[in-house]
């Protein structure tokens, strides 16, 4: 199949764009930065997806996943608008079977920066809408809302030893998630899920049981 993924350059998105590489679809990313995947089918953009008048033009895509995002840094911008671009672009459209917003249980618990909170819990409600939209082409469209995952993102609290304690015993399965966990999970809701829609997926570890809210100061 078509698959086309945000933010490719590194961490979920790209473990994302290696397995479904791995599993013989023909992949596109889309990133501000550069990627360092080799495939002869994967092709990459290097732009910036806020920038709505410059996306790519890019026809009959059978799955979108939005994985782009940021924390802290213009995250309405970035993690809900953008995402809403890029939907609206090449998601709603009749070619589409699946689409998949990486979301965040932090849209949930609201145990987060605020503005970063705000992003994700936009996207919790405009997956639905889309769910709505695109059933008329037999699609389905979730949220996969992780908690913590072993990413760069996070490593400034991966590092620091005495906050890493705090986190781990903030979940209840005492371990955060690999970006490998997360890609199986993206994998699932869009190619072999084909009846689950509308709905907003916490896999978290338990991480949201707790939702206390440990960072850097």
């Amino acid at each position: 199949m078509k698959v086309l993924i945000t933010g490719t350059s590194q961490g979920i998105g790209r473990a994302i764009a290696e397995l479904f590489l791995a599993e013989g679809h023909d992949v596109i990313g889309i990133d501000r930065q550069q990627s360092t995947i080799e495939n002869e089918k994967y092709r990459h953009y290097t732009c910036d997806i806020r920038d709505k008048e410059n996306l790519p033009e890019i026809s009959d895509v059978e799955i979108l996943i939005n994985n782009a995002g940021t924390q802290n840094e213009d995250d309405i911008d970035i993690n809900l608008k953008a995402l809403i671009y890029i939907t609206e672009k090449y998601g709603v459209q009749k070619s589409i079977r699946s689409i998949l917003n990486i979301g965040s249980a932090s849209a949930h618990t609201g145990a987060e920066f605020p503005e970063y909170c705000a992003s994700k819990g936009g996207v919790v409600a405009y997956t639905k809408n889309t769910a709505k939209r695109v059933a008329q082409y037999g699609a389905t469209c979730n949220s996969l809302d992780p908690g913590g995952v072993l990413t760069p993102l996070n490593e400034c609290v991966m590092n620091d030893p005495l906050l890493w304690e705090q986190i781990i015993n903030e979940t209840p399965l005492r371990k955060w998630a690999t970006v490998g966990e997360i890609a199986q999970w993206a994998y699932f809701l869009t190619v072999t899920n084909s009846f689950c829609t509308g709905q907003n997926i916490v896999v978290d570890g338990g991480e949201s049981i707790n939702h206390n809210f440990v960072w850097v100061e």
